[in-house]
């Protein structure tokens, strides 16, 4: 796996061994930026939720984000999340490893919101996590702010935010929502 674009183009990063994790694949994240637009990184806050091997929210930061929250209760992928930041020398980052859905609640109970929210939780769950998801996550993506769902390419989120577009990129569906 390797950074597609940005400032730490081609770099390679880690992924968690093991089965237990799939990370986002180096054409389905380079469909999904640019499925965001150009730009759409650039100075945004990140929430990686079900982050895996971070690939997703490093190429936010890597295209100019100003900082992530990796949310992953992996301990393993957590580990390789602090792995693959400190390789490429990024410290504007936070690496929760805790439950997606605890985090995400803790986050709407706060009032902490996000520009960019990238959901991918293991495509076996997302039917029976979308409930959960449902209950928080309008409330911690920002005004003007992008939810991007990562689902296996049959399902087809529904989620309270306006959809702007869903692809299929083989076994993935990518899907865009935004917020007013």
């Amino acid at each position: 796996m390797r950074i597609i674009a940005g400032s730490h183009k081609g770099a390679r990063i880690f992924a968690p061994k093991g089965r237990e994790t799939r990370p986002t694949g180096d054409r389905v994240r380079e469909a999904a930026f640019n499925l965001l637009g150009p730009g759409a990184a650039e100075e945004a806050t990140v929430l990686d939720l079900f982050a895996g091997s971070g690939a997703m929210g490093l190429e936010a930061l890597s295209r100019g984000a100003s900082h992530a929250t990796f949310v992953e209760n992996d301990r393993e992928a957590c580990r390789t999340i602090n792995r693959n930041l400190d390789k490429l020398g990024l410290d504007n980052a936070t690496v929760l490893c805790q439950d997606a859905l605890t985090a995400l609640r803790n986050d709407a109970r706060t009032g902490t919101s996000y520009d960019l929210v990238l959901v991918d939780p293991p495509y076996r769950r997302f039917s029976s996590l979308q409930n959960a998801l449902i209950e928080h996550l309008p409330e911690v993506v920002a005004p003007g702010g992008t939810l991007l769902v990562e689902t296996a390419a049959a399902e087809e989120p529904d989620l309270p935010l306006p959809k702007r577009t869903s692809r299929r990129y083989g076994a993935a569906r990518l899907t865009l929502f935004g917020h007013e």
